[in-house]
């Protein structure tokens, strides 16, 4: 099993590797979402898919946000269908990256809804009716997992295992920190105007982020 940047795999990261063992994948991830927003990843099937993950974080959209806010499966057997219009933005980035299909299963226990597994293919196509049903069972156990993963922490913090984030995602807590100073919004305003202006001068937030930081870029109302 192919470890993510050097490490050894986590017990999350283990279940997204059998997903794609078991429905026949590229590449799978378990997003944790707090009340519709993305908050990172918790698990990936390998370095590739950790990229598409930060896509949806990216972007605020696609099969994430839409599954934890149905409560339900959002199934996309091609992004490059013609007329493709769902997650205009998503889409396109995915299909750069090698994604053509995308499926996104809702983590819940009982009425309490706490992520996604996504599941990536290469290749446009449908599950079929075994492999949808696997889907449904693999998140159930997922939720199950980050459940019994979060028990292990004290009641006011994140399981560490749940807390994993890339290392430049630090710099942007920093800037979203920095820019709701200087804005005057909150850190989820902030984040979304970081987010804006990224997607609007065709950079990645990281490359936004890491300006602000270095005070080298001042978003439109800053101080």
């Amino acid at each position: 099993m192919a470890a993510v940047d050097g490490e050894t795999p986590s017990v999350i990261d283990r279940v997204c590797v059998a997903a794609v063992s078991l429905l026949s994948l590229s590449g799978a991830g378990i997003s944790l979402m707090v009340d519709g927003r993305l908050r990172g990843s918790a698990g990936v099937s390998g370095p590739g898919i950790a990229a598409v993950q930060e896509l949806a974080l990216e972007l605020g959209e696609g099969p994430c946000v839409d599954a934890w806010k149905d409560s339900e499966p959002v199934l996309e057997p091609d992004l490059a269908r013609p007329g493709q219009v769902r997650w205009p933005s998503f889409a396109q980035a995915s299909v750069a990256a090698g994604v053509r299909a995308v499926f996104a299963f809702p983590l819940h226990i009982g009425a309490i809804r706490i992520g996604v597994l996504v599941v990536y293919r290469d290749r446009a196509g449908p599950l079929d009716s075994e492999e949808l049903a696997r889907g449904l069972v693999l998140a159930d156990l997922a939720g199950q997992v980050v459940l019994a993963v979060q028990a292990g922490a004290p009641a006011d913090r994140v399981h560490e295992l749940l807390a994993h984030e890339p290392p430049h995602w630090a710099e942007v807590h920093q800037a979203t920190g920095m820019v709701s100073v200087q804005l005057g919004v909150s850190m989820d305003e902030a984040f979304v105007r970081l987010r804006a202006h990224a997607f609007g001068d065709n950079r990645t937030l990281r490359d936004v982020a890491r300006a602000v930081v270095e005070r080298r870029l001042l978003l439109e109302g800053t101080k």
